[in-house]
């Protein structure tokens, strides 16, 4: 079985978000993929199997299988598109989520996913002592979202993992308006044993969302701030979906020699 490490929302190697995808005949056990994306200790590993119509994927961090991941769907369609069938230029995918379609737009790969509701709740003490500084607002979906007074607050931030794993939401987002770009954001997911995730697409579904109704814009331009950083374009649709858009590249093809 090969093995893919693809870097997601950069053109550079060893920048944005690193995930392993691996494209098979047939599912292995659930025991083994866990194992395996255990072993790549990335914070995605992506499984692929070709379907009658499209490719049935999935997504396990080394703690769990997740139901949404935006940078290991760019980087299973930068494989499929240019490695498994070259000939593409949209590809579907059948997941937890639902059907997920990513289309090749010159040298971006647009993902068409699912935007949440996210009710503004009270910012808390518990808060402030997670990320090191008090949030200014908080909304909770999927993920909780805190937003930040500024960048310098974003880029700086040394949270406690701990104290965040005991907030509410599958992951932690945290965001604030950018200098350069319209947001700057940093993710979280402790309790997926994730620390932080480098260049995050599926925490834009609600960080993107969230900056287009405060901006009064339908496109957003953001940066992920880790130390690895990343752009992601995002354009708020009707129907209660965002287009998120990036860049990916390979770092690596391997084999899988042991047996799942």
């Amino acid at each position: 079985m090969k093995q893919y490490i693809v870097d997601a929302f950069t053109n550079t190697p060893f920048a944005g978000n690193p995930a392993a995808v691996c494209v098979m005949d047939c599912w292995p056990s659930e025991e083994s993929m866990m194992k395996l994306a255990m072993e790549n200790n990335l914070s995605e590993t992506a499984f692929i199997v070709k379907e009658e119509q499209g490719y049935h994927l999935r997504w396990f961090t080394p703690g769990s299988e997740v139901e949404l991941c935006g940078h290991a769907t760019l980087a299973s369609s930068f494989v499929i598109l240019n490695y498994i069938e070259k000939d593409l230029d949209l590809v579907e995918f059948n997941t937890l989520s639902g059907k997920l379609t990513v289309r090749r737009n010159g040298n971006l790969l647009e993902m068409n996913f699912p935007t949440y509701e996210q009710p503004e709740i009270p910012v808390t003490d518990e808060m402030e002592e997670a990320y090191g500084v008090r949030p200014i607002k908080a909304l909770l979906g999927p993920d909780l979202l805190c937003i930040f007074e500024s960048e310098e607050q974003i880029r700086n931030m040394n949270p406690d993992q701990m104290k965040l794993s005991q907030l509410p939401g599958r992951g932690q987002d945290a965001t604030a308006r950018g200098k350069d770009v319209d947001c700057v954001s940093r993710t979280f997911f402790p309790k997926l044993l994730v620390a932080e995730d480098p260049v995050c697409g599926s925490a834009h579904c609600q960080i993107a969302s969230y900056w287009s109704d405060v901006l009064n814009k339908k496109e957003i331009k953001a940066y992920q701030a880790s130390k690895r950083g990343g752009y992601v374009h995002c354009r708020l649709e009707d129907n209660n979906r965002i287009t998120i858009s990036g860049e990916a590249t390979l770092v690596a093809i391997s084999e899988i020699v042991a047996e799942l």
